[in-house]
């Protein structure tokens, strides 16, 4: 197996600490058991190597060998595709766990990360769009408590499907937006409570703290 490697940050603000998205990297191959390895890429000057791995000037990307992934979905596709821990072994589930993966990206991430823009910002002004979003966000997840109810993980088993969809729904939890939503609240729980998870996080915030030791010195 080609050498994984995972391309974040060198440094982010306190804010978005443990919600950079190359935790859900960190967490699939933490799940699988895949030796990988962490780089940096500079947050504040990003110059046209980032670009060329990055085109939007995000992070993170995944490195295996010769491929350059960028995009955590597309991350996370590929990583499954090398550990049954990450997917079903089945036809139906496999399919069932990539269905799910994109529909914690363009379903439910859609509309909940316009919603968190407004939560990190402090804007709290009940202005028509921001009620648009409130509104976009709560339809959202009135379905998605409908499918967790009862059910421990979206297709069976634990999967990438579950990183991600746990991932988008922490940072609604992070401001209180799952407090009507018990099966959603209780399903994050469940997931962030794996110790693949509590290993990620933590090791993505002690990549931070890092750095703001060595700027101190």
């Amino acid at each position: 197996m080609s050498d994984l490697t995972v391309i974040t940050y060198d440094w982010v603000p306190e804010m978005p600490r443990g919600f950079v998205r190359d935790i859900r990297l960190r967490w699939a191959l933490e799940e699988a058991g895949l030796p990988y390895r962490v780089e940096s890429t500079p947050f504040r000057d990003r110059g046209p190597d980032h670009f060329a791995h990055q085109p939007f000037g995000q992070v993170p990307w995944l490195i295996d060998g010769d491929l350059s992934i960028f995009e955590s979905g597309a991350g996370l596709l590929h990583l499954g595709e090398l550990s049954d821990k990450l997917m079903p072994t089945d036809r139906r589930g496999r399919s069932d766990a990539r269905e799910w993966l994109f529909a914690a990206l363009a379903s439910v991430e859609a509309a909940s990360q316009p919603w968190s823009f407004f939560k990190f910002s402090g804007d709290t002004e009940e202005t028509p769009i921001r009620k648009f979003f409130d509104s976009f966000l709560e339809a959202r997840l009135k379905h998605m408590e409908t499918v967790l109810e009862g059910s421990e993980w979206l297709v069976g088993t634990f999967s990438i499907a579950d990183i991600l969809m746990a991932d988008v729904l922490r940072l609604v939890d992070r401001f209180d937006g799952l407090a009507p939503y018990p099966a959603c609240r209780a399903y994050v729980a469940r997931a962030t409570a794996r110790p693949a998870f509590v290993k990620a996080h933590a090791d993505q915030m002690a990549h931070f703290a890092k750095a703001d030791s060595a700027a101190a010195t």
